[in-house]
């Protein structure tokens, strides 16, 4: 039996974007549960709403209607200012197209978040150099995004949204401009700090075989949770279990 929140949960939100004839209903009544070390994949075809979802779940915009809860706290009743806190401080963001700062090295693309926060500059970067140094990247810190290879600068991606004291990152298509290798090894790299540092992930995926490396898969369509999975041990196969009424 639970005896704490869980770290993130939607009931059941809908988001609806336009009005009259130009109206579109990205999701309708999606109730999401994610723990805490629990990494959630999300699959299913483009437009079902998934980046939706994840926008909605990261505070980046609000339900048209229904309720989002971090840490058993509905956003809802969050001054602004508590919100804006809440996404520096807890929520780190990865993105397909990495979206680091090209001026900057791998070790300050990743302290910058903490410095914007206002940890001194010395301790982020020890920080950050602990992160990079956790994902293989020791001999990379002093380098620019344009220096590293996409699998580099994917791994520079995760230590940001994973340094400090973030508890969700949530990930959209974090390895769709990666090879296969390098692909897995983002999705190792996720739920390894999901089990290690007691993080959530929730992950957008298009490629089943990445999914499987989440503790749980929902399926998206037409902006309706539809069905679950949950991956049989390791990433080489699924086995399907039925949908929750």
């Amino acid at each position: 039996m639970r005896n704490h929140p869980p770290l993130v949960e939607l009931r059941a939100v809908s988001k609806t974007y336009g009005q009259g004839h130009a109206e579109v209903h990205a999701l309708h009544d999606v109730s999401l549960v994610a723990d805490t070390g629990e990494m959630v994949a999300v699959m299913g075809p483009s437009g079902s709403g998934k980046s939706t979802l994840l926008t909605i779940a990261g505070t980046l915009e609000d339900p048209t209607s229904g309720q989002v809860l971090i840490g058993g706290q509905s956003l809802a009743s969050m001054p602004r200012s508590a919100k804006a806190r809440l996404r520096r401080q807890t929520i780190g963001y990865v993105f397909q197209d990495f979206n680091l700062l090209p001026g900057l090295t791998a070790a300050e693309n990743v302290s910058l978040p903490l410095e914007l926060d206002g940890m001194s500059a010395r301790k982020a970067r020890v920080a950050a150099l602990r992160a990079l140094d956790g994902l293989g990247l020791e001999n990379r810190a002093g380098h620019f995004p344009d220096q590293l290879s996409g699998g580099e600068r994917q791994r520079v991606a995760i230590a940001r949204a994973t340094v400090g004291q973030r508890k969700l990152v949530l990930a959209d298509e974090p390895s769709g401009a990666l090879d296969s290798v390098n692909g897995e090894a983002v999705m190792r790299l996720l739920h390894s700090a999901c089990k290690n540092n007691a993080m959530t992930a929730i992950v957008v995926t298009h490629d089943a075989q990445l999914a499987s490396w989440a503790d749980r898969i929902i399926f998206i369509r037409d902006g309706r949770i539809t069905d679950q999975t949950i991956p049989a041990v390791g990433p080489e196969s699924l086995l399907t279990v039925e949908p929750e009424k």
